[in-house]
């Protein structure tokens, strides 16, 4: 993937793993929100603040392409670049790869957008200029 904003190392973990031996397919999505959650962080946003701010960053849909499992024990790094979708919607491409040998493991779109104080879509400007999105 060209223009990756972020990079988040991991390993997988025994109990994540189905009775073939490789990860759950409903894992994949805990591994890319915790790459969303990092990377926000890492800007210097907090999910908690901004929930006081009445602003409640929401997914809308999540696309996965499964492309090679992984299994106990791997090693794998989960990127992410973030997109301008609309002007109420912004897209996390987020794509696993497993370490050493750098195969592409899913390939993933999570859609989101933010949510105000009256339950309506609102993209802040305050974060469309963190995000790199103006």
């Amino acid at each position: 993937m060209k223009d990756i904003a972020f990079t988040c190392d991991m390993e997988v973990r025994d109990y994540e793993c189905d009775l073939q031996g490789i990860v759950n397919n409903s894992v994949y999505q805990n591994y890319l929100e915790h790459t969303r959650h990092t990377y926000i962080k890492s800007l210097g946003l907090d999910f908690a603040v901004l929930s006081e701010k009445g602003i409640n960053l929401v997914v809308k849909r999540v696309e996965i392409d499964y492309q090679t499992p992984l299994k106990r024990g791997d090693e794998f790094t989960s990127v992410l670049k973030m997109e301008r979708l609309s002007p109420l919607r912004f897209g996390f491409v987020q794509h696993i790869y497993r370490i050493p040998d750098n195969k592409l493991v899913i390939k993933a779109l999570v859609v989101g957008t933010a949510i105000n104080q009256r339950g309506r879509p609102e993209l802040p400007d305050d974060l469309i200029k963190v995000w790199g999105l103006d």
